[in-house]
């Protein structure tokens, strides 16, 4: 074996070991180990052509030349799989301090303040993700995060808005120079989503339920109110200040509502009536705060829920689509309307839809001019049946001879 040798001497005096690309330097007082300055090791070797010359560690905390040789070839077997190196992936932050990053961010552009990806975050992906480096996380491990949310019973609509935060922070941290890899979600199918609302109330069933309220809560009514007459969101009804109210022309501002364009409502008589006694003073006042703390309500009270379950409405239901929740009441305005002849998109405005498809679930309760040509078809069989020839309108106007 050859003895140890100085190489490179100078200002730091490195030592090469018998083992390939291992070298130690002596402490300069500072370290001793069993009697003798101690040596501290280190090794060196090639990435992309750059010399990497990288601590291991003292003797006195237990490397040896032996200990560092080891460790030179796992970073070695590394390069040639193109593997990232320690010292690599420690530049890479953890999801945790991304989703800091991207929170700050989500506060000043995104709806409500970013408070649902917040809920999102802290519930459903910092227990699983929170503490490892974007580079170590993997489609398989956004699989058995979807497969442990769904366990969880949580609906395809809550588990496709956990992933699609997660999303959000891999194009963030790459759009911001944070990350330079994969995006794991790309390998990733997202849920199936049929939780689509189904269950619409009657008038008469509005009425009971509006009732209920006024005789528990005032505030739930008044929110109910708003959704049933107005077709708003519980977040729009939350987000409304009373420079929002028009009381001259019956109309309610919703600003900025879930990243779409700001929209027009109308007040019914009986809105116009619960808004004015709402109306706060300070025109930037919330019209509906919070009763202990004064501030933005954020939830809608279970009170609701109890007053539902009061009047039976979801007695021996089981299917999520079709249980009276808060957002049934929006659904309902939309349902009222279509069932009274109601254009689509009239009602995608009022409802605020960003695209006419999310409008078309309304389209089989509207007396469309599809109802009407098989009504008119059924007419004409019957006619026939009777002994009379009819002839369609297409067909007489093409040929107006008689046949």
């Amino acid at each position: 074996m050859k003895k140890e040798q100085a190489e490179n001497p100078g200002k730091v005096k490195w030592v090469k070991t018998r083992y390939q690309g291992v070298y130690y330097r002596v402490s300069q007082g500072e370290k001793v180990h069993n009697g003798k300055p101690d040596k501290c090791f280190f090794i060196r070797y090639k990435k992309d052509g750059r010399r990497i010359m990288e601590k291991v560690g003292w003797g006195a905390d237990g490397y040896t030349g032996e200990t560092a040789k080891g460790i030179r070839g796992e970073r070695i077997r590394a390069i040639w799989h193109g593997e990232e190196l320690p010292k690599e992936k420690a530049k890479i932050p953890r999801f945790s301090e991304m989703w800091k990053t991207y929170y700050e961010w989500a506060k000043e552009n995104k709806a409500r303040a970013g408070i649902d990806d917040f809920y999102l975050y802290r519930n459903h992906l910092e227990g699983s993700l929170g503490k490892k480096r974007l580079n170590d996380i993997s489609s398989f491990d956004l699989e058995k995060l979807k497969s442990s949310l769904t366990k969880k019973e949580l609906s395809p609509a809550s588990v496709k808005h956990a992933l699609v935060l997660v999303r959000e922070i891999f194009s963030k941290a790459r759009g911001w120079g944070k990350y330079q890899g994969e995006n794991p979600i790309k390998g990733v199918k997202m849920p199936t989503l049929s939780n689509k609302r189904e269950r619409f109330l009657s008038h008469e069933e509005a009425d009971l339920l509006l009732k209920e309220l006024a005789g528990i809560s005032k505030l739930v009514h008044d929110q109910a109110l708003l959704s049933l007459h107005c077709g708003l969101r519980r977040g729009e009804i939350f987000n409304l200040r009373g420079q929002d109210l028009d009381f001259e022309n019956g109309v309610i501002r919703v600003m900025d509502s879930k990243k779409t364009a700001n929209r027009a409502a109308y007040m019914t008589q009986a809105v116009r009536e619960m808004l004015k006694a709402r109306v706060p003073e300070d025109p930037n006042e919330l019209i509906f705060k919070d009763r202990w703390n004064g501030e933005r309500i954020e939830f809608v009270s279970k009170t609701f829920q109890r007053a539902v379950d009061r009047l039976g409405f979801n007695k021996g239901i089981e299917d999520p689509r079709q249980k009276v929740v808060f957002h049934t009441l929006r659904h309902s305005f939309a349902s009222w309307l279509a069932i009274e002849g109601t254009p689509l998109l009239t009602i995608a405005n009022l409802m605020g839809h960003k695209t006419i498809s999310m409008t078309q679930r309304y389209a089989h309760l509207s007396p469309s001019t599809e109802r009407k040509a098989a009504l008119a078809l059924e007419a004409s069989f019957e006619a026939t049946r009777n002994g009379k020839r009819v002839i369609p309108f297409a067909v007489a106007k093409e040929n107006p001879v008689s046949q």
